[in-house]
């Protein structure tokens, strides 16, 4: 009677140690939801309007109104070991100089490299010079009293 007793509090110990082992899912961020993205209307949605619609976004462009981002990932926590991220996502949203969207793109992460999910475009989304067009166009505009003290 006693080795029954022994084994099902060790069986008993095993289960416990085998559920302590279970993955924990955490997610980061915020997307909104297909069915709020779908309302967005590309070249009549403006950003007032978009705020009531999606909600602020987590991340903006480094140009003042350029692009909102939204980014989102689902991390996975398993015992000891380091946590891992398991998927992650990304909305960007574009906007011309008036404040009207002009792209709304999804993004998201496999083996490491960025794939687009989805985009809805009406003209090209980058209106910025490039850093090549900055340098050349320094080039000409220089004075004499810029070398000479």
């Amino acid at each position: 009677m006693t080795a029954i007793r022994h084994l099902m509090v060790l069986a008993f110990v095993a289960v416990l140690g085998l559920a302590a082992c279970a993955p924990v899912y955490r997610n980061h961020g915020f997307i909104p939801a297909p069915e709020d993205l779908s309302q967005v209307v590309v070249g009549q949605t403006t950003v007032d309007e978009l705020q009531g619609l999606i909600g602020r976004p987590s991340a903006q462009g480094l140009l003042t109104g350029s692009g909102w981002y939204y980014v989102g990932s689902r991390w996975r926590h398993y015992g000891a070991l380091e946590p891992r991220e398991i998927s992650r996502e990304v909305v960007a949203v574009s906007f011309a100089p008036d404040g009207v969207v002009t792209n709304v793109e999804r993004f998201g992460l496999e083996r490491g490299r960025v794939v687009t999910l989805s985009r809805r475009v009406t003209d090209g989304s980058v209106t910025e010079i490039s850093l090549i067009g900055q340098l050349l166009g320094n080039l000409g505009n220089f004075q004499a009293a810029d070398i000479v003290d």
